[in-house]
């Protein structure tokens, strides 16, 4: 909703100010910093994804000692 709102011209104004608040050196260092916060934010729900379908996998599946019907004493 927002982003309908702010156009091209309105982008090129708060990159000119950020470039004048933080300076050319820094801005790439912060995109790095942000880029970097975004990839392990992705690994970390990869992660979750992966441990969630594991679970179910392990749950739907019956294990070889529950199917054959053996008790072990």
């Amino acid at each position: 909703m927002l982003l309908g709102i702010i156009g091209g011209q309105e982008l090129i104004i708060i990159l000119i100010i950020a470039l004048l608040i933080f300076g050319g050196k820094k801005i790439p260092e912060l995109m790095r910093g942000l880029g970097k916060g975004v990839k392990e934010y992705k690994n970390a729900l990869n992660s979750v994804d992966d441990d969630k379908q594991e679970g179910k996998d392990s749950t739907t599946s019956p294990t070889p000692s529950a199917t054959t019907g053996d008790t072990q004493k």
